[in-house]
């Protein structure tokens, strides 16, 4: 799939989803849809590549509770994203007590995938609407560390598009890696940097996962059930392989 990292500074686990095969020998366009970790990460200059890159709406997944600058984050102006739409779309309830009690504090495999599309249909087809109606430019969708809530949503969007479960588990990978290289560098409040070995292993299960929750999944039928015309599916693919 060629290196599809995005580079905008303080953005970390960023790339973009074009370049990922799909059915019939094309690919996901590039510049359309890339996915990240938090954004306030980003720094004024940061910013600006992504206006530069076409970025033009940002679909949040997280809680409006996870949301805000932390003291470790970058200080930037109030005019630093200025032109770019900002979305709260979360795939989840804020701290579901049952929810918790299967994952833990946070979803942290696509083990849980399967569970979150069970029990929040409305929520995803909300997220899928956003990034179909979204205006003229690109879109990027994030979560906290720009791996499983995204994962999530990546899933059913390469799925959607025609990439095979090999293709979305590389794209899973890469997220994997890329969050980790990225709290080598920083210090964060529950997740350390792993170790090779350990490196190795989560991204093995994590493989794994995905392919189950991949198992038996119609992406389509899916977004169609949770209330999703076949038109916003339409504009959607129109968005990603066009």
């Amino acid at each position: 799939m060629g290196n599809r990292d995005v580079e905008w500074e303080g953005a970390a686990n960023a790339r973009d989803l074009g370049g990922i095969p799909v059915a019939g020998g094309g690919s996901v366009a590039p510049g359309r849809i890339f996915r990240m970790g938090r954004s306030e990460w980003l720094t004024e200059r940061g910013w600006a590549q992504a206006r530069e890159a076409g970025v033009r709406t940002v679909v949040d997944l997280r809680n409006d509770v996870e949301q805000g600058r932390r003291d470790t984050d970058p200080e930037v102006g109030a005019d630093a994203a200025a032109g770019i739409t900002f979305l709260t779309r979360p795939t989840q309830e804020a701290n579901d007590p049952d929810f918790t009690a299967l994952c833990g504090p946070y979803m942290d495999s696509p083990k849980w995938y399967r569970e979150n599309l069970r029990r929040w249909p409305e929520k995803i087809a909300a997220v899928v609407q956003a990034l179909a109606d979204a205006d003229d430019g690109a879109v990027v969708i994030h979560c906290s560390a720009g791996r499983d809530r995204t994962g999530l949503i990546a899933m059913l969007l390469l799925q959607l598009a025609g990439a095979s479960p090999e293709a979305i588990a590389d794209d899973y990978e890469q997220a994997v890696r890329g969050i980790n290289a990225f709290h080598a560098t920083q210090v964060h409040p529950r997740e350390k940097p792993l170790t090779p070995d350990q490196e190795a292993a989560r991204v093995a299960d994590g493989r794994r996962e995905l392919f189950r929750a991949l198992d038996g999944l119609d992406a389509e039928q899916y977004l169609r059930d949770a209330g999703l015309s076949p038109a916003v599916l339409k504009r959607l693919r129109r968005r990603m392989l066009n």
